[in-house]
């Protein structure tokens, strides 16, 4: 999605147990009606692992007709990974990829060296019954020898991801490897990306495996160390510690993390690079209409 105008993050709550290096409360905001909570970037954590950008958007319910109409707009150095819980999307891209992605299933768009999308509710979908929209889209940043590479599309459909199940918990496996299980889905960083559903009294172990580590409760309450997370907070994680998270409630939880990584990372609305000056030359490429068009789109969003 673009990069819609809000404000950072805020400074969480007190961090609570040694494991825990910083609690992150996503801002929420309203933007035409539709709610969107963004934990990344934050003040002081800009990054975890690959990623520099993570959104909530939703739940929202359209009225009949209505729905996300979010026109072409350009990205550079990063792919979005787009994954829904509720509702569907229809992407549209510049290589000509037209894709609906509904729940349990993975879209990665990989920008590289520039790509333009647009992400909208399809007609039909404005007339079913159902017109709930939920999800997460996060955006990472591609290491330096890939942010030139050819953009490319990705569309993973629910069966392919793995899918772990035990003791009061269901793990689906989005990009890395935990649990004994490796997702099929490839990226030119280390990188772990799932989605945790737990049960009350369960408990979800997390090694460290990887050096940043963070989960993000979507919904219900867990506690670690004796202290509760409620919705809209994102748990970061010390490098080094096996963390145990235990369901108080029915919760819903997204772990994301990775290596960091070597270079540091501009993010300015759409685009993300190793280079200011690549950004700045991204901006003048979309503003006088260089990067390419997506088929059947003629509206496009200007640079803010």
């Amino acid at each position: 999605m673009s990069h819609l105008p809000s404000d950072d993050p805020e400074p969480g709550d007190a961090k609570g147990c040694d494991a825990i290096e910083q609690v992150i409360v996503a801002r929420a905001s309203e933007i035409g009606g539709f709610e969107v909570r963004r934990a990344l970037p934050s003040v002081g954590r800009k990054m975890i692992g690959p990623f520099i950008f993570f959104d909530q958007f939703g739940p929202s319910e359209f009225l009949l007709g209505q729905g996300l109409d979010v026109s072409p707009h350009p990205h550079i150095g990063l792919a979005t990974v787009t994954y829904l819980f509720d509702g569907s999307i229809l992407h549209r891209d510049s290589l000509g990829v037209v894709q609906e992605i509904t729940p349990g299933a993975l879209n990665l768009m990989t920008a590289g060296h520039g790509v333009v999308h647009s992400e909208r509710t399809a007609p039909e979908a404005r007339q079913a019954a159902n017109r709930r929209l939920f999800g997460v889209q996060l955006w990472a940043a591609l290491p330096a020898s890939h942010e030139e590479q050819a953009p490319d599309f990705v569309h993973h459909e629910e069966q392919a991801l793995p899918r772990i199940v035990a003791e009061g918990k269901r793990v689906r496996l989005m990009m890395g490897s935990a649990y004994g299980e490796r997702s099929p889905v490839e990226f030119p960083h280390p990188a772990l990306y799932a989605e945790a559903i737990l049960s009350p009294g369960s408990i979800l172990p997390l090694d460290d495996d990887y050096e940043e580590r963070a989960v993000f409760v979507v919904s219900g309450e867990i506690d670690i160390a004796g202290d509760t997370f409620g919705p809209g907070r994102l748990l970061v994680f010390r490098p080094g510690d096996r963390i145990s998270i235990l369901g108080l409630t029915n919760a819903r939880l997204m772990i994301l993390g990775g290596q960091p990584m070597a270079e540091r990372r501009y993010i300015w609305w759409n685009f993300v690079s190793s280079r200011k000056e690549r950004i700045d030359q991204a901006k003048v490429d979309w503003a006088t209409g260089r990067f390419e068009t997506v088929p059947g789109e003629t509206g496009f969003i200007p640079l803010p």
